[in-house]
């Protein structure tokens, strides 16, 4: 089962954690995200270790929800990880 993104507040973000089963597999999610960004001109915040990788999509600062283009961005990574990947990801708490 997928775990999906956590929505939080102060400021309003969705937050997702990946884990990968090594280096290597992280660096290929990452090259995908980033051409991902690339082509959404839509650079989320993230942060990585060895085998893991937290990602966070902050709101428009004129905005009080995530719009609906950033919820289709974190689809898209979704797919991204699950297309290569045989790992789950797991909630950053």
């Amino acid at each position: 089962m997928k775990k999906e993104w956590n929505e939080r507040n102060r400021p309003n973000r969705l937050e997702k954690q990946y884990q990968f089963e090594d280096y290597e597999a992280l660096r290929g999610f990452l090259d995908r995200a980033a051409e991902l960004s690339e082509k959404e001109d839509y650079y989320p915040d993230m942060g990585f270790g060895r085998d893991y990788v937290n990602i966070t999509i902050h709101a428009p600062e004129d905005s009080k929800t995530v719009t609906e283009q950033q919820r289709q961005f974190a689809v898209q990574l979704d797919s991204l990880f699950s297309e290569k990947s045989s790992e789950k990801p797991i909630e950053h708490e």
